[in-house]
């Protein structure tokens, strides 16, 4: 669910919504979701001063404490 809802709001950002790629690793205690965009668009996803990022992030930890679960978001170039 986590994985789905951050590619939905990372496809609505950017213009290549295609090249959008998400994976998501699954620990123990901890998932790390990978994000994966065009080279152009990664600009969309980070925002200004990292603000965008930081509310994908807020949105993601929100997501995944109703879960019951911890999750992060790391951006790859």
């Amino acid at each position: 669910m986590m994985k789905e809802l951050i590619k939905y709001i990372s496809q609505s950002l950017v213009d290549n919504p295609d090249k959008v790629e998400v994976t998501e690793i699954i620990g123990e205690q901890t998932s790390v979701i990978e994000l994966r965009v065009a080279k152009e668009d990664l600009g969309k996803v980070i925002g200004k001063q990292g603000r965008t990022a930081k509310a994908i992030r807020t949105i993601l930890s929100a997501t995944s404490a109703k879960m019951h679960k911890r999750a992060v978001l790391e951006i790859i170039e």
